[in-house]
């Protein structure tokens, strides 16, 4: 297994560079840094503000929405874990895209279990539950409906517009045909076949559904599903349900905090609105907005007086759900939660609500960047190194990686350094000469060097570009190797679904994964996709 760092990778932003990088001008924007240490003074602050009845109305509702679910001991018991005083969270949160969508939804549950591993060795006095929390009120259908498998989009028809988790199931009994079509007659792909056309069909709604089918993947880690569309949750979360409506109190802290980013030279992530909730009517999730005389929903149906809507809130929270801003409050107000497992668009938009938190007198959990990798097998790493070229090195531009082919397969030195510095070393002599003359003279020494300088270089850049059309055939070969990471032209973990691998080695796959994987390790895999029987599984029992 390789490694690299996150902070050299080209696809990360300049903002989380900064923030793993401790950069004193982003202090002010979360409470505790992610590292071990730091956990001892975030358990201390969590146990003081959440109480036993919020570990009670938690518990019973995990209990009701398990209640059609055959999961192990393990999750009933790290269930049955959160109404103790001395058990924790640490939580990632995803859409809930067609049987999982691309590969990163995989590696944000891993890094989370991997962190909920590590914080029980450094913590025995204490328990740490790995917790998903499913992202089942939006209603951006677009965004979950498909998954991409050997080189084909599979879909889901379906009629959009509600909440996906309160979905029903039709469209996906042809959805799951079309998978099959696509997977390798395995074992393990019959296995997870046979589920899904089983169990998964078997429920009541998406939600229920998507459900089952994390837990079948992670069933024997302990990982706990949280589905937090409900009633007895949200009852919970009404004060600032009502703070939002009439104070606008995310909108203003919010605000503040984005300018203060944005003054030192950040991208803003996410701009909060006056009103940053949704209401459940005919079935439909309709943004409320704010009108002089009450509040109205984004399509004109429907209108409130203020009175009006404070009592719905009290009568049925359900109706009420926050928007990507709002959520992470709501989360932190029914769990007993640490830390928060995201990737760097999450990051950035946690690092906005430091202000609201505070508001709110709700801590901000830890927030750490999820581990990313790149699957590649034997006869790949074996081209790559025909190439001249690691495994790592594809993770490199186009242009870097044909001037590293080119200068590899090339007959002669491509590299003008060693001109250039004997050039360099013979105006020396001459900008000794010129200082014992006038100032002039001294100018033109220096402008000659410059050009020459400058001709040496467009003449190697010449010779590059000579030297790649002699060398066409090697580079077609880099570019068809380079494209099998990056599906569509995004990363592997951005686009592939976790059955590409899945199918061959079945739940040793992510066995393998928790194996590798470091929460604390600010670091992008290059994992060798051994056969099941090579791997050493560490034992999470």
């Amino acid at each position: 297994m390789k490694k690299v760092d996150i902070g050299s990778f080209q696809y990360t932003t300049q903002l989380t560079v900064d923030y793993l990088n401790k950069k004193k001008s982003l202090k002010d924007f979360y409470l505790n840094f992610p590292d071990i240490e730091s956990f001892e003074n975030q358990i201390q602050a969590k146990k003081s503000q959440f109480t036993d009845d919020q570990r009670r109305i938690l518990v019973e509702h995990l209990d009701h929405q398990y209640r059609n679910i055959h999961t192990t001991n393990q999750v009933k018991n790290n269930i049955k874990s959160l109404q103790d005083k001395d058990t924790f969270t640490v939580t990632t949160g995803h859409q809930l895209n067609l049987f999982t969508g691309p590969l990163y939804f995989i590696y944000k549950i891993v890094s989370t279990l991997d962190l909920a591993n590590q914080l029980q060795e450094k913590y025995p006095d204490y328990h740490f539950v790995p917790v998903y929390w499913m992202a089942s009120e939006d209603h951006d259908f677009e965004e979950i409906k498909s998954a991409f498998l050997n080189q084909k989009i599979i879909g889901w028809n379906q009629n959009a517009g509600n909440a996906v988790g309160r979905m029903n199931l039709n469209g996906l009994q042809d959805a799951i045909e079309r998978l099959a079509e696509q997977l390798n007659p395995s074992d393990y792909a019959h296995q997870i076949l046979k589920f899904l056309r089983s169990d998964f069909l078997e429920s009541a709604h998406y939600a229920e559904a998507f459900l089952k089918l994390v837990d079948h993947l992670f069933q024997e880690f302990g990982l706990v599903i949280l589905d937090a569309d409900s009633k007895k949750l949200k009852s919970k979360f009404t004060n600032a349900i009502k703070k939002d409506l009439c104070e606008h109190t995310l909108e203003k802290t919010v605000t503040q905090t984005s300018i203060a980013l944005k003054k030192l030279g950040y991208n803003i992530q996410v701009n909060p609105r006056e009103i940053n909730l949704f209401y459940f009517e005919d079935k439909q999730r309709k943004r409320l907005i704010k009108t002089e005389n009450g509040y109205i929903t984004d399509d004109k149906k429907s209108f409130f007086t203020e009175k009006e809507i404070l009592n719905l809130v009290d009568d049925h929270p359900e109706r009420f759900s926050p928007n990507v801003l709002m959520r992470p409050l709501y989360q932190e107000t029914i769990l007993p939660n640490l830390a928060y497992i995201g990737g760097g668009a999450e990051v950035a938009y946690w690092l906005q609500l430091k202000g609201y938190f505070d508001e709110e007198q709700i801590n901000l959990p830890i927030v750490f960047i999820r581990n990313g990798g790149m699957i590649y097998n034997e006869k790949q790493a074996k081209k790559a190194g025909k190439l001249c070229l690691k495994m790592e090195d594809l993770l490199q531009d186009k242009v870097t990686i044909d001037n590293q082919v080119t200068a590899c397969f090339s007959d002669i030195n491509i590299n003008f350094d060693t001109q250039i510095k004997h050039l360099k070393q013979q105006f020396k002599d001459l900008h000794q000469i010129a200082h014992k003359t006038d100032a002039s003279f001294y100018g033109a020494v220096a402008a000659q060097e410059k050009k020459q300088i400058n001709g040496l270089k467009h003449l190697e850049k010449r010779l590059l570009r000579a030297e790649k059309r002699k060398r066409t055939d090697f580079l077609k070969r880099a570019h068809q190797l380079q494209k099998e990471f990056y599906p569509d032209g995004e990363l592997q973990e951005r686009i592939l679904n976790f059955l590409a691998f899945y199918q061959f080695s079945g739940p040793a796959f992510i066995r393998r994964l928790i194996h590798d994987f470091n929460a604390f390790d600010n670091t992008f895999y290059l994992i060798e996709n051994h056969k099941p029987a090579e791997i050493n599984i560490k034992d999470h029992s």
